[in-house]
């Protein structure tokens, strides 16, 4: 994580020497449709029983999304996501699974420097959706919509006048998951992840 954290630094502040090369403003495209894929760092799952101590499940995992987008001024633009995701690890003698399809409306502010390059923070909210089981010791499964809230940092990169680069890290609340086991205990499982993507979009007007 550290690697990729120094990545993004350095991307930052190489940012105007290469607006400067790129050279000139390219024709306004406020509207922009586009892919991205996802790697989760430690996509966590914090398991809460009824009774006794709580623990967490960790796994890294890849996902994929689908974005549409519009820049509503110079310097705010607003977004809707939807993304597939996934888990599938071994701890305490259980198999844990869950399946995660999130959908959110995400609001950005960023600054171009010179049509080139775009750097941008943002937060994002919405509802996801939750599948999830667990086999072994513990017998359970169940499926939920939660709310959920994001907070990321990026980079846009122009690499034509029509497609740009997408470079992120983000930070996400996919919500809680209530389980029941075979005996009647009852679980809450709380679903969060850190996730570096990257991703390329589509600029058109209308």
């Amino acid at each position: 994580m550290k690697k990729l954290f120094a990545i993004m630094t350095a991307l930052f502040m190489t940012m105007p020497a290469m607006a400067n090369e790129y050279g000139g403003q390219a024709p306004r495209r406020d509207n922009y449709v586009g892919v991205r894929l996802h790697k989760n760092d430690n996509l966590a799952f914090g398991v809460e029983p009824e009774n006794g101590d709580g623990f967490k499940v960790r796994d890294d995992s890849f996902g994929f999304g689908l974005i549409v987008g519009n820049r509503l001024t110079d310097f705010l633009k607003l977004e809707f996501e939807t993304e597939y995701t996934y888990a599938n690890k071994s701890k305490n003698g259980n198999d844990y699974n869950f399946d995660i399809w999130s959908n959110m409306l995400n609001v950005y502010l960023y600054k171009q420097f010179g049509g080139a390059v775009e750097p941008y923070a943002g937060l994002g909210v919405g509802v996801s959706g939750i599948w999830g089981s667990v086999d072994g010791v513990l017998d359970m499964s169940d499926a939920t919509a939660d709310m959920s809230w994001a907070a990321m940092i990026g980079v846009n990169f122009a690499l034509n006048e029509r497609i740009d680069l997408n470079l992120g890290v983000k930070y996400q609340n996919y919500g809680d998951l209530e389980m029941t086991d075979a005996a009647g205990n009852h679980y809450n499982i709380e679903v969060d992840g850190t996730e570096f993507y990257i991703g390329a979009a589509y600029k058109f007007g209308l």
